[in-house]
């Protein structure tokens, strides 16, 4: 195996932690077991297939998949940082540990990974933009699971889908607005 080879390998390795690893607003909200990290990128992949043929003009869905795929992969060496770990650090060192990260992590494994990590963060495109509604939709939907489960005290996440702008991806908006009235309903 020569050495590109090898890095490739050991990203891919690092990357499997994703599935192992919990999403830390959950654990904070003291849900147990929580959600992993590759749990939440795949549910977000399926909404991305889900909304994807609503959305006009059309946008790549193929590229919007890449983006998800990759989008928490940084997450496989730092962790799952809470919104609030921003407040305590240096302003952009949160953001910058993570793109280091992604570089790190996505570099071995192609070009593309490493651009579609550049592309994500930097929410400078259509697609890029409509991955990150799908990462938050995602959260909204594992907010519903766990409600329906019986768990309580989880406002903080559903603020996160009250928030939600469909503005540029209209074609969302109607599964937003059924999420919000599942949201709101006695269970």
């Amino acid at each position: 195996m020569d050495a590109p080879d090898e890095r490739c390998l050991e990203a891919l390795v690092a990357l499997t932690r994703l599935e192992d690893l919990p999403r830390t607003g959950w654990l904070q909200a003291g849900i147990r077991p929580a959600e992993s990290i590759a749990g939440h990128s795949h549910g977000a992949a399926l909404v991305a297939l889900a909304l994807g043929p609503r959305i006009e003009p059309a946008v790549d869905l193929g590229r919007v998949l890449g983006l998800l795929a990759v989008h928490d992969g940084a997450e496989a060496l730092l962790g799952d940082w809470p919104r609030v770990a921003r407040d305590f650090l240096p302003a952009g060192a949160k953001a910058e540990a993570e793109r280091r990260a992604g570089e790190q992590l996505l570099g071995p494994l192609s070009d593309l990974a490493r651009e579609l990590g550049r592309e994500y963060h930097a929410q400078t495109t259509r697609e890029a933009r409509f991955a990150r509604l799908c990462d938050r939709f995602q959260l909204g939907l594992r907010l519903l699971v766990y409600r329906r489960a019986g768990w309580r005290g989880l406002d903080e996440f559903e603020r996160t889908v009250q928030d939600l702008d469909c503005a540029e991806f209209v074609g969302a908006a109607p599964l937003r607005a059924a999420l919000l009235a599942a949201l709101a309903a006695p269970i």
